[in-house]
C-alpha cells in the first residue's frame, strides 16, 4: 500500500461526478466513467434484462426480430406531402372537439398555454366570442380533448387543433399510412404558445382561407413533395430538424416557389404568401418534418414483441411514451424543465416545464439526437460546446437500435442518425432521450422566452419495461391511425 501511494495516482472515477469534482479542484489526474445502475436500480428488471443478453434466449430472439421489423418500417418510410385539408375533413373532427399535444389530459389540469390555445380555437371556431365564454364553455363538459397522436396528428407546443384548420396530409408510401400537422403560424402571438387576442385569431382565419388553399394548389401541381429528401438534404446544411430549421424552409420554399407563382392569380395574396415565408419564419418546415415523423413512427407502431418508442410527446404537464408492442397505453411522467438559454428578461421561474409533440423528430432519429449535424444550434440552446453537442449525438447510439443511412451527420463522417429508441436499451444505458426544444412561458399568450434540452424521464421507460415484462404483447397495427 505505501508503494501504491507513493507513486503518482490516476484515479478512475465511476458514476458520481462529485468525487470527480473533487479531484479535479486538487488537480489529481482523473478519467470520470459516466455509470448508472441498470434499470434505475429495479433489481427485478434488471435480472430481466441481464437474462435477455441471452442469444438462446427465445424471448431475446422474438423481441430481436421485432424490432428489426420495426426499425426497417421506420427507416423504409417515404414520407410524401399530398394535400392540405381541414380537419373536419382530414380527420372527421367535430366543432366541439379539440385535439392537443402530448399524452391525454383534463381541461382542468392544462398548462397556461395550453389552456390559452383552448380559448384562441374556441373563439375561431365561432363558439366563443369573448375569452370569458371560452372558458365556461370549456368548464362546461361540452367540449371533448383528445391528443393529435390518437388521430394520426402531431402539433408543435400546445399542439391545439381544430375543425376548420388546414392540415398538411402526409402520405408514407411504403407502407400507405397518412400523419397530419397543422400549418406553422409563424412567429408573434400564436395559438402554439398559448396567445388568444383578436390577432391570433385573426392570423388562423388567414392561414384557413389564403395560406392554406394557396398550398393545396401548389401540392396538388406540383403531385406531392418528398419531405425526406429535404430533411435529409437539410442534416447536411446544419439544421437537426428541431430547433434549427433555417436550411430545411430555405429548402422547401425553393422548392415550391415555381408552383406557387404559377398558381397563383391573386398578386396581393401572392406578396402575403411570400412575406409570411420569409420574413421571421425559419420554422415554417417543422410542421411539415413533424408530420413526416409521424407517418414514419406510426408504420412502425403495432408490432407485436417490439420494444422500440413510436410516439413521444408532452402536454406541459407530463411527458407520455408509447411503444410499438404495447399498443395504445401511455406511460407518462410528469414533464421535464428544460435546461437552456433564456431570452433576455426571463428565468426559470417564467417557464412552463416541456411541451408539444415535436419529439417525434427525436422519435425519428433526428432534434436532440442529432445535435452533431447542427453545431451552431449549442448556442441558441445554451447547451455548451461543438464537442458537447458531439457526446450528445454520440450517447443517443447507445439507446437505439440502428442508424439511419438516408438521414446523415457530415461532423461525424456522414454517419446514419441514431434511429429507433429502445426501452430496453435506455435501461441498460441509463441513458434517456435529449429534447431540443422551445421554451414556452408558463403564463399564456407570452410566448417563446428561450430554448433548451430536455431529458426525458428514466421512470417512462421502467414503466414500460415492466408492463412489457409481465403481460405478452399483442399486435394493434394501425389503432390510432384515421
Amino acid at each position: 500500500m505505501k508503494q501504491v501511494l507513493g507513486q503518482t495516482l490516476n484515479v478512475v472515477n465511476l458514476g458520481l461526478e462529485q468525487f470527480a469534482d473533487t479531484l479535479e479542484n486538487q488537480a489529481i489526474p482523473h478519467t470520470q466513467v459516466q455509470w448508472r445502475p441498470m434499470a434505475g436500480g429495479d433489481v427485478e428488471l434488471a435480472q430481466w434484462i441481464t437474462a435477455l443478453n441471452d442469444p438462446q434466449n427465445p424471448q431475446a430472439q422474438r423481441i430481436e426480430a421485432a424490432n428489426a421489423e420495426a426499425v426497417s418500417r421506420l427507416k423504409g418510410a417515404q414520407p410524401v406531402w399530398v394535400d392540405v385539408l381541414p380537419a373536419k375533413q382530414a380527420l372527421g373532427l367535430s366543432k366541439t372537439t379539440l385535439l392537443h399535444a402530448g399524452p391525454p389530459i383534463a381541461w382542468n389540469a392544462m398548462c397556461g398555454p395550453m389552456r390559452g390555445a383552448v380559448i384562441a380555437a374556441l373563439k375561431y371556431e365561432g363558439l366563443a366570442q369573448t375569452d370569458d365564454q371560452a372558458i365556461a364553455l370549456a368548464d362546461s363538459g361540452q367540449i371533448t380533448f383528445e391528443p393529435c397522436h390518437h388521430y394520426g396528428a402531431v402539433g408543435p407546443m400546445t399542439g391545439v387543433t381544430s375543425a376548420s384548420m388546414p392540415l398538411i396530409v402526409v402520405l408514407n408510401k411504403t407502407s400507405g399510412n397518412m400523419a397530419y400537422s397543422t400549418l406553422n403560424e409563424g412567429a408573434g402571438d400564436v395559438l402554439r404558445f398559448g396567445a388568444c387576442g383578436d390577432n391570433t385569431v385573426k392570423r388562423l382565419k388567414w392561414i384557413e382561407t389564403v395560406l392554406g388553399p394557396a398550398l393545396r394548389q401548389v401540392v396538388l401541381k406540383s403531385g406531392g413533395i418528398n419531405l425526406k429528401s429535404i430533411i435529409a438534404q437539410a442534416l447536411n446544411m446544419g439544421d437537426e430538424l428541431h430547433m434549427r430549421n433555417g436550411a430545411s424552409t430555405a429548402v422547401f420554399i425553393k422548392t415550391i416557389l415555381p408552383w406557387l407563382t404559377e398558381t397563383m392569380s391573386d398578386s396581393k395574396q401572392l406578396v402575403e404568401i411570400s412575406r409570411f415565408l420569409t420574413t421571421n419564419n425559419d420554422q415554417f418546415f417543422l410542421n411539415f418534418a413533424m408530420a413526416s415523423a409521424k407517418a414514419s413512427a406510426d408504420a412502425a407502431h403495432g408490432i407485436a414483441g417490439s420494444t422500440m418508442v413510436t410516439a413521444m410527446a408532452r402536454n406541459g404537464v407530463e411527458i407520455g411514451v408509447r411503444v410499438s408492442g404495447l399498443g395504445q397505453t401511455w406511460f407518462t411522467a410528469p414533464a421535464a424543465e428544460v435546461n437552456g438559454l433564456y431570452f433576455p428578461g426571463y428565468s426559470a421561474e417564467d417557464a412552463n416545464p416541456d411541451i408539444g409533440d415535436s419529439a417525434i423528430m427525436e422519435t425519428l432519429g433526428v432534434g436532440g439526437f442529432a445535435i452533431a449535424a447542427g453545431p451552431a444550434i449549442v448556442r441558441i440552446l445554451g447547451s455548451g460546446t461543438v464537442q458537447d453537442a458531439l457526446r450528445n449525438t454520440l450517447e443517443m447510439y447507445e439507446i437505439t437500435l440502428s442508424e439511419n443511412d438516408a438521414y446523415t451527420i457530415p461532423n461525424l463522417d456522414f454517419r446514419g442518425t441514431p434511429t429507433g429508441i429502445d426501452i430496453i436499451k435506455v435501461l441498460q444505458s441509463g441513458s434517456t432521450p435529449l429534447i431540443n426544444t422551445a421554451i414556452a412561458s408558463k403564463q399564456a399568450g407570452v410566448g417563446m422566452i428561450g430554448a433548451g434540452i430536455a431529458v426525458a424521464p428514466l421512470h417512462l421507460f421502467i414503466q414500460a419495461a415492466r408492463a412489457y415484462k409481465d403481460r405478452e404483447p399483442q399486435s394493434t397495427q394501425g389503432e390510432f391511425t384515421r
